[in-house]
């Protein structure tokens, strides 16, 4: 689901980005860094979160997906200068093979960690999509996740300002239990934060899958 106007500029603001670089600060202290790393990035919006992917985690690349081409355009100015380093592609973060097809990304086991910055919460099917996250990532292969949860979405200013899908949100809880179920396992490696409006974890991939 597509961020409306409003979201769409916040997420590209200074605010924002100091928020973000906080929340990668807390990702890397639940899960450490990600050095050498091939990684992949769910909805890389105007490519803040893929910058810091490289420069905070130390990946050695990233290829991100997001449905909007206006943002892939500002992150392929900012990101400009990593050349090979970082691949874009515009399509849906529940079919990975699709998007990075161009590439042979997206297969089976291709990637040593995968990136949400709060997008999952756009993705009406966001079981899929955490499905797909399992598929892409190598045994012992890292998920971190910052997400905004249903009691977060609920309150008057979200209501008012952002577009979200209204079935089948997810609560802290209920995200983290399904984790599991996609041979995702996470542990004690995550908190939450403003009560339990936001969650930040990092799961790792079981080496027999579920």
């Amino acid at each position: 689901m597509l961020m409306n106007r409003v979201e769409s500029a916040l997420i590209d603001s200074p605010p924002r980005r100091l928020l973000q670089h906080y929340e990668a600060a807390v990702l890397v202290e639940l899960g450490g860094r990600t050095p050498g790393a091939h990684t992949a990035e769910l909805g890389c919006g105007p490519g803040y979160g893929t910058k810091l992917i490289l420069d905070t985690f130390g990946a050695a690349s990233v290829d991100a997906v997001d449905l909007d081409p206006k943002m892939l355009a500002k992150a392929r100015r900012r990101l400009q200068r990593h050349g090979e380093r970082v691949y874009l592609a515009r399509g849906s973060a529940t079919d990975l093979a699709a998007a990075f097809g161009p590439i042979d990304g997206g297969k089976d086991a291709s990637y040593d960690a995968v990136f949400d910055f709060a997008i999952i919460h756009h993705i009406p099917n966001w079981r899929e999509a955490l499905a797909e996250v399992a598929r892409v990532l190598t045994p012992g292969g890292r998920f971190f996740f910052d997400e905004v949860t249903a009691t977060a979405l609920a309150r008057p200013t979200y209501k008012a300002l952002f577009d979200h899908p209204t079935a089948d949100r997810f609560s802290a809880g209920e995200f983290l239990a399904e984790l599991p179920r996609h041979g995702l396992h996470i542990g004690e490696n995550w908190r939450t934060r403003i009560g339990s409006d936001y969650l930040l974890g990092v799961a790792t991939r079981t080496q027999k899958g579920r």
